[in-house]
């Protein structure tokens, strides 16, 4: 499988997406339009382990709510991925068995390799 998750009107993901240069038959899933369904967010934990991997603390729901002042745990980590997309560590790259999650310079630069050199 084949999939990115992230968010249109994401000025670092529009960035990111242009340097990829995926492939015609890539599925691409605009979370806010479409948001993560229990089966997106089960195929993400599957590959990277943890769903506080995936989750953003730069979210400004994160700090609207002082979530940071919570003991938060990987069960209310997958409670709050699935109440709102601005939760997911965007973008998040399924390729195949691997998984990409976010934008910092090494996993692009690690997702660019793996994207172009096919798998």
């Amino acid at each position: 499988m084949k999939k990115l998750y992230y968010l249109s009107s994401c000025s670092t993901c529009k960035r990111i997406l242009k340097q990829w240069d995926l492939p015609r038959d890539f599925v691409l899933q605009d979370v806010k339009s479409n948001p993560l369904t229990l089966a997106d967010l089960d195929h993400m934990h599957q590959r990277s382990k943890s769903y506080e991997s995936l989750f953003s603390r730069r979210a400004k729901l994160f700090q609207e709510r002082q979530l940071a002042e919570e003991q938060l745990d990987e069960t209310r980590f997958k409670a709050l991925l699935l109440e709102h997309y601005t939760f997911l560590k965007r973008p998040v790259l399924i390729w195949d068995d691997q998984i990409f999650i976010g934008s910092s310079k090494a996993t692009v630069e690690l997702a660019n390799k793996t994207i172009h050199a096919g798998g």
